[in-house]
């Protein structure tokens, strides 16, 4: 471990490692601009890495990796420093909401075979990384942690006795640390120029270049009304249905997602660069979180806007706490994570920490519950992951029917997206959002999934207005194109009387 400056500009030391493969950015983006204390303490760290020693890269249709990532995960070195931040090297990584498939072989095996994949990534893609800057936002502390582990040790092979291991590791950390910090050292002090500000991208409407969804918007709101039919007919609770949009662009996607972070900061944000493809999210929501055996998750359902106005942003707050379509679709999400987390838990310590409070960000609002709970002794993070993916936020309930009519009705995978990003920590610590407000790129192409949750009481045209709506701030993160190439965006009008509230997906 060696401290390094406190007052080097995270984006600056992002932008350093440029020239290494595989980087990653866990990042919390609101921590300049969340005026509330709980969004704050989420916003503590940040992790930066590069150049993993090993990658684990699967798509749907190949056999099975949950065993091979929970052996890695085990091969981990088990040094841990409470002192110091809770990633301090080990797995990054992006979870595709198809991986689900894997977890449920016999319910989900053939639900998604009519889906065209015409834009392929891994269902399950980590790199392993022996080395992380971790950024201490409340303490304004930073520091290169290096653990010196090799590929060769994750394989079970290396040196035959724990001194000769113990005194490798120790020279292959200090030979990464020296790498490392030769990259950074040009890395200007804040102090000496401009930092980094995060601020309001224009929402125009037409900020973007041309932009197709696979739904047209009467099969869309066609598709609406057929899950409303299938929740009043006893099939599901509530479904979440999403529309793809997509886009060419040949900005560079680490530069978009710097963009992306301006346009839509959140606590939960992360790009991962997996080589064929990368992932860019501003996400605001929390999946597992796993401090020294204890587990929390915070689903979110229901979102208002910040307008800036103290009174204005009271009332909305008012009228999202007073809505009873939003609280019960929260409620039923706490209930469906209880169920899941009693899994892995003991069953007296699975409690409702926090139900339907509000949480405020710079631009919104949002309905936050809390869930949490200690591990059943002998389970471990990858079996907390495996039995609580996807998160019932981003799927419905019940969760395997729910999938059921996603994979039915949506034309495409979605990818990345309601997957999780996060790590697994040397020592056994883990944490992972859900990946909404996400952007893949692939292939020339962005891909740009917004959706939301159906309930009995939806309203066709007004959920396809919101998708919409959700796509603002993702969609106002790409550069404008010169004019005679700009397609301008037609968002759905909402013709409703009384428009629901907007869902946090």
């Amino acid at each position: 471990m060696r401290p390094i400056a406190s007052d080097l500009d995270v984006t600056d030391l992002f932008a350093a490692l440029s020239g290494l493969p595989g980087r990653v950015w866990l990042d919390s983006a609101t921590v300049q601009t969340s005026v509330d204390e709980v969004v704050r303490r989420l916003s503590r760290y940040s992790f930066l890495s590069a150049d993993p020693v090993k990658r684990l890269s699967v798509f749907p249709d190949q056999p099975d990796p949950w065993p091979e990532l929970a052996r890695w995960v085990d091969a981990l070195p088990n040094d841990f420093d409470a002192s110091l931040p809770p990633f301090q090297g080990g797995l990054v990584g992006v979870i595709g909401y198809e991986a689900a498939r894997w977890l449920e072989p016999q319910e989900l095996a053939d639900c998604h075979a009519h889906q065209e994949n015409d834009l392929p990534t891994p269902a399950l893609s980590f790199g392993v990384f022996d080395w992380t800057l971790a950024i201490d936002h409340f303490e304004n502390r930073s520091w290169l942690i290096c653990q010196g582990f090799t590929a060769e040790d994750l394989d079970g092979g290396g040196d035959s006795s724990p001194a000769s291991a113990a005194a490798r590791r120790l020279r292959c950390a200090g030979e990464r640390a020296d790498q490392i910090c030769d990259l950074i050292s040009d890395v200007k002090p804040q102090a000496d120029h401009a930092p980094h500000q995060l601020h309001r991208v224009d929402s125009s409407p037409d900020a973007s270049g041309e932009v197709a969804s696979n739904f047209t918007g009467e099969a869309f709101r066609a598709s609406v009304a057929d899950i409303v039919e299938r929740i009043r007919g006893g099939d599901s609770f509530q479904v979440n249905l999403a529309q793809r949009l997509t886009t060419s662009s040949s900005l560079d996607p680490a530069a978009l997602y710097l963009r992306l972070r301006s346009a839509n900061p959140a606590p939960f944000a992360g790009f991962y660069d997996g080589g064929d493809f990368q992932v860019l999210s501003s996400s605001p929501e929390g999946f597992l979180q796993l401090r020294d055996r204890h587990v929390e998750t915070r689903p979110i359902k229901g979102t208002v806007p910040r307008t800036g106005d103290a009174a204005t942003d009271a009332d909305l707050a008012a009228t999202l706490l007073a809505s009873e379509k939003d609280r019960a679709e929260n409620v039923m999400i706490v209930d469906l994570m209880r169920n899941d987390l009693s899994r892995v838990c003991r069953d007296e310590s699975v409690v409702v920490s926090r139900l339907c409070e509000i949480e405020r960000y710079q631009f919104v609002q949002h309905l936050v519950s809390v869930v949490e709970g200690d591990l059943v002794d002998g389970v471990d993070a990858v079996e907390v992951l495996m039995a609580c993916f996807p998160g019932g936020s981003v799927t419905g309930a019940p969760k395997i029917e729910a999938m059921k009519t996603i994979a039915e009705l949506e034309p495409h995978p979605r990818g990345p997206y309601c997957g999780s990003m996060g790590y697994f920590s040397c020592g056994g610590d883990a944490d992972f959002n859900i990946l909404i407000r996400t952007i893949t790129a692939t292939a020339g192409r962005l891909q740009i999934p917004v959706g939301g949750g159906i309930t009995a009481r939806s309203h066709p045209a007004a959920e396809e207005a919101e998708t919409w709506a959700k796509a603002t701030g993702m969609l106002n993160a790409l550069p404008t194109p010169p004019p005679q190439t700009r397609a301008k965006l037609t968002p759905p009008v909402n013709h409703s009387a009384n428009p629901k509230i907007s869902e946090a997906v």
